[in-house]
Order: structure tokens, then sequence, then C-alpha cells
């Protein structure tokens, strides 16, 4: 991976390589970012853009939003996804796989990648509301701390991305479902895809959130989602393959908008995760995935065959 400044000077990679692995010069990132800060919004105006969908009409997509809402743990390492260096080499080489169309990313990685080179000809979602830590007293009150739709218009980048979790339970879930509704209004208004990520939540008996992944929660979650805003047009939904995979036909009946299936964390299942994910791939409203941690950090370290997996389930 190469790295360039603004007057289209670049330096081999420096980092850390061989097989499996990119090579990136962090030490030059971490100049320009201290130096020429500018770079970053130069280096968005002159990346090389693509439709949303390409000839097969399937996304994949890599999710590398968690740590903005302080989740940086995948499987039993709490702290994996803390050392940003690492991080980066492991999202450049998953999109310089075969296959993979883009990267859903909090600003200050896609900041990190445009400075890379590592964007060009890729889809560029921006999350857009990371306010709902993980593990707050407020963290179904998931205020819009990230991408505002004005930003992804200004940086040209191709859609943005929102988490609605709804707890009947918790009145947070109303302010959140509220300026999710904005957001899709404002997003609507410039034609910039919103890919909106619903569950039904709730909290367990030491207060920590959890998603119902039944067929009746999700499909209720979906119907919700749907509904936000004065358009749909522009509307897309990711949604988690629920408990049974047998009922995601009847899940996915419940709208007509396009879809995406999110990854989420799999534990030592690899293979039955993407069993599950090839299975609802094939209903009619599905058009990919968006897989993030299961990718980037798999069991086995391998992320380049992780990734070759996932994208052959297309």
């Amino acid at each position: 991976m190469q790295l360039g400044d603004a007057d289209g000077h670049r330096d081999r990679g420096r980092g850390r390589g061989g097989s499996g692995q990119v090579s990136l010069d962090i030490t030059e990132l971490l100049r320009l970012r201290a130096e020429r800060p500018e770079a970053i919004s130069e280096a968005a105006a002159r990346r090389t853009r693509r439709p949303l969908l390409n000839d097969s009409g399937r996304l994949m997509i890599v999710a590398a939003d968690h740590p903005a809402r302080g989740a940086l743990g995948v499987g039993g390492n709490r702290m994996a996804m803390a050392n940003r260096a690492d991080l980066l080499e492991r999202l450049c080489l998953a999109l310089s796989r075969p296959g993979v169309d883009g990267v859903l990313a909090t600003a200050d990685i896609l900041d990190d990648l445009l400075l890379l080179g590592a964007l060009d000809g890729k889809v560029v979602m921006g999350s857009m509301n990371r306010g709902g830590l993980q593990g707050a007293s407020f963290e179904l009150d998931d205020r819009f701390t990230g991408h505002r739709p004005e930003d992804i218009e200004r940086l040209g980048f191709d859609a943005g991305k929102l988490l609605l979790r709804i707890d009947y339970d918790d009145p947070g879930s109303l302010t959140t479902l509220e300026s999710t509704a904005r957001a899709v209004d404002d997003m609507a208004a410039r034609r910039l895809p919103v890919f909106v990520e619903p569950f039904i939540s709730g909290r367990t008996t030491e207060g920590k959130v959890r998603n119902d992944l039944s067929a009746e929660a999700v499909t209720k979650s979906i119907a919700i989602a749907s509904g936000l805003g004065g358009s749909s047009a522009y509307t897309w939904l990711k949604v988690p393959v629920c408990d049974n995979p047998d009922d995601m036909g009847e899940v996915m009946a419940a709208s007509t908008l396009p879809a995406v299936l999110l990854g989420g964390e799999v534990g030592d299942d690899q293979d039955g995760a993407y069993e599950k994910w090839r299975g609802a791939l094939q209903l009619p409203t599905v058009r990919g995935l968006v897989v993030g941690r299961s990718l980037l950090y798999p069991a086995d370290g391998d992320v380049a065959a992780a990734v070759d997996t996932a994208v052959g389930l297309l």
C-alpha cells in the first residue's frame, strides 16, 4: 500500500509486510495528519468514485465503525481493535481483495484510508450515529455524533449508515427514532443512500443491551425502519440473520426496500455463519453483505481467506 500527499508524491510503505499482509507507512501518515491536515480534503476531492451497485448488482462492504462506540472487543479479546495501525493494515488488505466493494467507517478511519489512497474506486459509507456508547446508561439514546449528511455530500462519499435500536422500556429509543427519521429525510434530500440497521432491543438483568433476533422481533424492526422519514426512496436496510435462518424468507417479506445482511460477531462457528448468510443472500431484496470484525479478526488470523470466502457467497 502506498501513501501520497497532496503534491502527488508517494512513498513505498515501510510497515509490517509478509504473506497475507499489506505494508503501510504509518510514520508518513502521522506526519501528514500533523503538518498537512488539508491533505485529507484534497485526497477526498481526487478520489475515483463508482456507482453504489456495479454490474453484478451485489455489494460486499467491510465495516470498521465499532471503535467510535467504544466497542473494541472481538471474541475474548476486549481490546482487539484498539491498535489503529493494525486495524488499518487489516482494512487495507480486505479492501485489496477481489470482489470487495467498499468500507463502512467513522471519519477518523476514513480520513486515514483517504490519505493511504485505499478508497479509490470503492464505495465509501460514513457512519452517522455513534453516541450510544457500549455499556453506557444512555446507550439507546443513540445521538448522531458521526458523519452528518452534509459531510457525506461534501466529501463525495457514497452513502451513510445509522444504527436504530428500539427498546420499548427505554425512553432514549424515542430520541433515536426521531433523529433517525430526520437523518433519512436529510439524506433523501441529497439523493444519498442511507443504510438503516434496526433492532428490537432490551436490557438483561445485569443492565446490558441485548438485541432480539427472533423472527418476530426482526420483522417488527424492519417494518418500523421502513416507514421512517418523508421518503423511503434512498433508504436501504442492514439486517441480521434471525435466530432461525429458515424464517428469513418471511422476515424479509416485511419490506420492499433493498437490504444487506450484517455479519456481527460469529464466535468460533465461522462456517455456520457463512451458511446462514448463503441462504439469506438468495432472497430477492437482499443485495449483499456488510461484515466487520468476523472478517478483519478471524479466529485463524487469515484475513484474506475470510474475506475471499465471504465474497464467494455473493
